[in-house]
């Protein structure tokens, strides 16, 4: 399967989801992310979901994180440079819509992509060997590609895994973990 036949597939999937099916979903991957020994760390990068994409809705993640008092990181995109700029989650960050429907800081604590210890990534699609299938933009691809070495990447899925996926880039980042609400997928060694 390529990235094409992967993204129309899981778009089509995520169609059919009603939102009982989200909230599920999405309470149990926040649960089943407990299981992961990623909790010692103190700066967590976590996606705001596009609701009208059906995304994996971080709540539920966000009411974990806040609970184990860590440092949450939340992203504006400059879709000109396709870059990201890092805020610090705080009460008083004030969250608006772009022209996309992405939920993002309106300005904030900057956070340097070196300070990030935990990425959860939003996708479409991955594989059996890690490679993910985002919008096609390349944001995350370039935002991984930044972060230090030894950052943890964990994708969030409704769906299972695709075999394989092609058409795979070498400016691809491959993941880390994926979880989804039933299965924890390893690809690290």
């Amino acid at each position: 399967m390529d990235k094409k036949e992967a993204r129309k597939k899981s778009k089509e999937a995520r169609k059919k989801l009603s939102s009982n099916d989200i909230e599920e979903k999405s309470l149990a991957i926040a649960n089943n992310l407990l299981q992961l020994d990623i909790w010692d760390k103190t700066y967590y990068h976590l996606f705001l979901p596009i609701v009208e994409h059906k995304e994996v809705d971080t709540e539920f993640i966000l009411q974990i994180l806040a609970g184990k008092d860590k440092e949450t990181v939340v992203s504006k995109s400059d879709f000109e440079t396709r870059r990201m700029t890092h805020f610090l989650l705080t009460d008083a960050t004030r969250i608006k819509k772009n022209e996309y429907n992405i939920p993002e800081p309106v300005d904030g604590i900057e956070v340097p992509v070196s300070k990030i210890d935990v990425v959860f990534v939003p996708l479409l699609s991955f594989d059996k060997q890690g490679h993910r299938v985002g919008y096609g933009k390349g944001f995350y691809d370039i935002f991984l590609s930044e972060c230090k070495p030894d950052v943890i990447k964990i994708g969030l899925s409704f769906f299972e895994p695709e075999e394989k996926i092609k058409d795979i880039l070498e400016t691809d980042m491959r993941l880390d973990f994926c979880v989804t609400d039933s299965n924890i997928y390893k690809f690290i060694s």
